[in-house]
């Protein structure tokens, strides 16, 4: 299994992909912003993307929408720390398989992890 994990900050991105290395996954590629995110899906495949909201460059709604428009269906969780009803819905309907709310406890992004894995499986 192929992930991304895209975040603008560097110690994020290590917290998340210790977080994939526990759920089993270890195939991660990086980015630091939706341009480089949909610059990523545009270059390789992915099984599943971790998503950041607030960004420099490209907000990672933008970028989810970019990467849905290239026609890509992997899983994608989307990171936010704003945990407003109407933020996590507009993230749903753009694509989104789920979501999580920063800060976040390790164990609670694995479950999410886990769940679009097992989800994605059928």
């Amino acid at each position: 299994m192929k992930a991304l994990v895209v975040d603008d900050s560097a110690v994020m991105r290590k917290v998340v992909i210790g977080a994939l290395a526990r759920a089993d996954i270890t195939d991660v590629d990086q980015a630091a912003d939706g341009v480089e995110a949909v610059k990523s899906c545009k270059e390789a495949e992915y099984d599943l993307v971790l998503l950041d909201w607030n960004m420099p460059n490209m907000l990672g709604i933008d970028a989810l929408k970019e990467i849905r428009a290239l026609g890509q269906t992997m899983p994608v969780i989307m990171v936010t720390t704003e945990a407003e009803k109407g933020r996590i819905v507009e993230a749903l309907k753009a694509g989104a398989t789920n979501y999580v709310i920063k800060p976040f406890e390790p164990q609670t992004i694995i479950q999410k992890i886990t769940e679009v894995i097992e989800k994605a499986k059928g």
